[in-house]
């Protein structure tokens, strides 16, 4: 039974997309190890199929957590026995590559995004020339991968010639136990980052009048807080932060609908597809999304969401009244939800990740 280690920054109990893959591979007769880093408000993880480990850090943000975390990982995975080793996105490539190299094990890079066109990177010069320097010396060095979408593929393709697999985050099909229900809310679920729109999405809740809940933590969660105060909005927009994968499965449901928004600012956003898309149409719920190439394309074919093309406060406000007042249009992109869930699911997507970590297996020395 081959042993693979995979490696995030995450903290692993609210890491859906990682749950979904580790929990895949195991069905699949793998020995699985998935390592994240561990915070001061971390649950305790719960019982897998798979095994997880914890890094602790002093430093929890910035190019000190990055370093130091590579620093405990790269010794981790140094004394491990180990037969695949997987990095996920950017932050955790170096470690692994050493790793790989010095125990002459197989490498895969997982890239979930493209990691150094993200907002937060782009618009920091020195940051990000740092990041591009990583993705510059790593990547090309990783034959094997596998990523979200059709452009980032050929990003790297184009730029380090490198053949990638593409395997969507699609979410494990549920049961909806009663789909026609939904309570007077709107629903946000993930990163509360920069670059997600929070800055007009705020600002348009002063023209509404049902509830947002954002669940959710990251980089922008306290200057939300802010513009949550600044725009007296606070009797309309909850900040739930981080709540587990069962609770928010429970939760969207009963969203009258969801928002998949994000700035142009930096290809990443740009080219998106992210997990939140799929996540509001397994939980058969309509949702307001950008008008950008990947998530066009799939509403062109199916039909699930009101697009919109700026993301300016009056925008947001006026389509998301009016997907609240048209009974009509609201009902055709939920019974068209209900019927897309039955093809955008993780089981239809599994089958491209077990073949792929198959033929690397086979040649294993």
């Amino acid at each position: 039974m081959p042993k693979i280690i995979l490696t995030v920054t995450n903290d692993l109990s609210y890491d859906q997309r990682m749950q979904r893959i580790c929990n895949s591979l195991a069905k699949d007769d793998f020995e699985v190890l998935l390592v994240g880093r561990s915070l001061k408000d971390s649950i305790p993880l719960k019982k897998t199929s798979f095994h997880q480990k914890t890094l602790n850090c002093f430093f929890n943000k910035g190019m000190s957590f990055y370093a130091e975390y590579n620093f405990r990982l790269f010794f981790f995975l140094l004394f491990q026995k180990v037969d695949l080793i997987c990095a996920i996105d950017l932050d955790t490539i170096l470690p692994c590559y050493f790793v790989s190299l010095f125990k002459d094990k197989k490498r895969v890079y997982d890239a979930h995004e493209l990691f150094t066109e993200q907002k937060e990177i782009i618009t920091r010069p020195f940051i990000h020339s740092i990041w591009l320097m990583i993705e510059k010396f790593a990547v090309p060095k990783f034959k094997y991968g596998y990523t979200v979408n059709q452009f980032i593929q050929k990003e790297f393709k184009k730029k380090y010639g490198v053949e990638y697999e593409v395997i969507r985050n699609l979410p494990v099909k549920t049961q909806l136990n009663n789909p026609s229900s939904s309570k007077n809310f709107i629903i946000y679920q993930g990163a509360v980052n920069e670059g997600r729109c929070f800055e007009t999405l705020i600002p348009a809740m002063k023209k509404m009048e049902i509830k947002l809940i954002i669940c959710g933590k990251g980089n922008f969660f306290e200057q939300t807080k802010k513009l949550i105060e600044e725009n007296n909005v606070a009797d309309k927009v909850e900040l739930r932060g981080y709540i587990s994968p069962d609770e928010l499965s429970r939760l969207t449901p009963q969203a009258k609908f969801g928002l998949t928004l994000f700035e142009s600012t930096g290809l990443n956003q740009y080219q998106s597809l992210s997990n939140r898309f799929f996540d509001y149409v397994m939980a058969g719920v309509p949702q307001i999304c950008v008008d950008f190439p990947e998530y066009k394309k799939i509403n062109d074919e199916f039909d699930i969401a009101l697009m919109v093309e700026n993301t300016g406060s009056d925008t947001l406000a006026t389509v998301m009244n009016n997907l609240l007042n048209d009974a009509v249009v609201y009902e055709r992109l939920k019974q068209n939800c209900l019927q897309a869930r039955e093809i955008l699911n993780w089981e239809n997507e599994e089958t491209k990740l077990n073949t792929f970590w198959k033929n690397i297996c086979t040649s294993l020395h």
